[in-house]
């Protein structure tokens, strides 16, 4: 069995038994929600224990119990540019933002990323009179760039220098 099988077979199962996203989340529990939905959507992976949650509430074997365990291949089976409208216009943000994003990031904190790995995410929905809002908040750790070679005064990291 490959992963995208396995996540067809979980979304079978979340439509025959009518569940929600919401009621998974709370099912397997131990994480957000994004990473959770992500994991059962192959994206993202789950502990021994949450696997083993995921396995009763799904009905799965052991093989794919281990599966979501497995690291996976992320990214894998999304187009470049996406061609869903939603992940567009997350990609769209990110085009038009980013540059801006990352001359600010740059300016508080040096030379560097936002980690993708050491990263919360959050999404909420927003009430509001002119139609509901989306609020989605990203915090990562900063990771400056190493400046390799650097000796004697030289600063070895990216950091911001006052």
């Amino acid at each position: 069995m490959k992963r995208s099988d396995l996540t067809e077979k979980l979304l079978d199962i979340k439509r025959d038994n009518g569940w929600s996203w919401k009621h998974i989340c709370e099912q397997i529990g131990g994480f957000s929600d994004v990473l959770i939905v992500g994991a059962c959507l192959g994206q993202m992976k789950l502990t021994k224990p949450q696997a083993a949650k995921a396995a009763e509430l799904f009905g799965l074997t052991k093989s794919e119990a281990a599966m979501l365990n497995e690291v996976p291949m992320r990214g894998e089976g999304v187009a470049m540019p996406p061609t869903d409208p939603l992940i567009y216009r997350l990609y769209e943000l990110i085009m038009v933002n980013g540059p801006a994003w990352k001359a600010l990031i740059e300016e508080e904190f040096g030379d560097g990323i936002m980690s993708a790995i050491d990263f919360d995410m959050a999404l909420e929905r927003l009430a509001d009179p002119k139609g509901d809002r989306v609020k989605i908040s990203m915090s990562g750790k900063f990771l400056p760039f190493k400046y390799y070679g650097a000796t004697g005064n030289n600063l070895a990291l990216g950091l911001k220098e006052e």
